[in-house]
């Protein structure tokens, strides 16, 4: 194809790398122009598998000075943030209090609506989140609704506990909730949870609509079963959205859900500091679980040194800086997988673009995504946060048939 692209340009030899990709370009000779004519090497299958925030989010000058002053302040707090809790607060089991509140008040400003301290639990992001629930309100045996496709690392997680999954296929507007029916009726008491990556979903890019939020909390009143809402891709957003956590469809009378945030995504995945948000009575069996009841919070320290970050705006001007850079790389993405002739549906928020191929593949197969790795053999799940934009460019046009 390149061959092709460069002879076309023969008569025209001023055009030659303006009809070329962007990526590298060699130099060729030529038998009809006597010298050299630019072509493009072939393209390089890239990596689109790592989920990971490319380096230079990680390096911003605003976030490394909020986050020096931030740890300052931490660290100005040691007698607590080192120590299992204080005279006033008791024993920080569910997290340091000033962490607390300052995430309390920064996530009520996110989401434009009321957050009480007393429904959260800092955690070291969002799969302590998960665990902590299936820990204490689940038990071998039981069983488990999954989205399909979804995040494949949830199936460890769910396993681990000894319980066995079920999965339900994914609508436009989110998980089949009729299918979620008929599997609850077939198995009647059987189903204890059901876990959902509600926004932003990994791997489509979905969010659950608002109907189907309500609709899916009836279900879990009416058979008894909890929903865990991973929502790390929550406040990752291109554009305005008004799309609350699934915490908010929650009824405190007969409370079903455990919404689980992360700063992973936003800060980075090494900070490991997140929360889940939950009415209170489903809250405290969490601080009850083995390893908090005899260590305490793992998060304490870390958590209280981003404590300043959040109440100075800090936190708020740096989820801004990433939505914005990393909805120009999925842009990018999407542009260049329908210039190659792929379908593809833009996602609003997250990392993650899902396409179906058409003979090349790249990125993460999607087969590990269903329970028994039985479909999606021809998907990729293309991550779009990890790869410089020129990358991002040769491994689409990869695919290229």
């Amino acid at each position: 194809l390149m061959r092709r692209r460069a002879l076309a340009a023969v008569a025209s030899p001023w055009r030659v790398s303006a009809a070329l990709p962007s990526f590298a370009r060699a130099r060729i000779a030529h038998p009809r122009v006597g010298g050299l004519v630019t072509m493009a090497p072939a393209p390089q299958p890239q990596d689109f598998i790592k989920g990971w925030p490319h380096h230079e989010l990680l390096q911003s000058a605003q976030l490394r000075e909020g986050l020096l002053e931030s740890f300052k302040h931490g660290l100005g707090m040691s007698e607590q943030s080192l120590n299992y809790g204080d005279k006033d607060n008791g024993a920080y089991m569910l997290g340091h209090p000033a962490f607390r509140k300052a995430l309390a008040d920064f996530l009520s400003k996110q989401y434009d609506a009321p957050v009480d301290p007393m429904t959260l639990m800092s955690t070291c992001g969002c799969s302590m989140g998960v665990d902590l629930a299936l820990r204490a309100h689940c038990r071998p045996g039981d069983v488990a609704i999954v989205e399909e496709p979804t995040y494949y690392l949830s199936f460890t997680m769910i396993r681990d506990r000894g319980m066995s999954l079920m999965g339900v296929g994914m609508q436009e507007d989110g998980i089949d909730v009729d299918a979620v029916e008929k599997v609850l009726k077939e198995n009647p008491g059987k189903i204890k949870m059901l876990y959902t990556v509600s926004v932003h979903h990994n791997p489509t890019g979905i969010t659950m609509s608002d109907a189907k939020r309500k609709r899916l909390l009836a279900l879990a009143k009416e058979h008894k079963f909890y929903i865990v809402s991973d929502e790390a891709y929550q406040l990752l957003n291109f554009e305005p959205s008004t799309v609350k956590p699934m915490f908010y469809y929650d009824d405190p009378a007969d409370p079903r859900v455990f919404s689980v945030g992360t700063f992973s995504k936003l800060i980075g995945p090494g900070v490991k500091v997140g929360w889940v948000q939950a009415h209170e009575q489903l809250l405290k069996p969490l601080a009850n679980v083995g390893f908090i009841d005899s260590g305490n919070n793992p998060v304490i320290f870390s958590s209280c040194n981003l404590v300043q970050f959040l109440e100075s705006g800090g936190m708020a001007k740096h989820v801004e800086f990433v939505s914005k850079d990393l909805g120009e790389r999925c842009a990018l993405m999407c542009s260049k997988l329908r210039d190659v002739g792929l379908e593809v549906t833009q996602p609003k928020g997250g990392y993650f673009v899902w396409v179906q191929g058409k003979g090349k593949m790249t990125g993460r197969s999607g087969e590990c995504m269903a329970v028994n790795k039985d479909k999606f053999h021809d998907c990729m799940r293309l991550c779009f946060a990890w790869l410089p934009k020129d990358k991002i460019e040769e491994g689409i046009e990869y695919l290229r048939q």
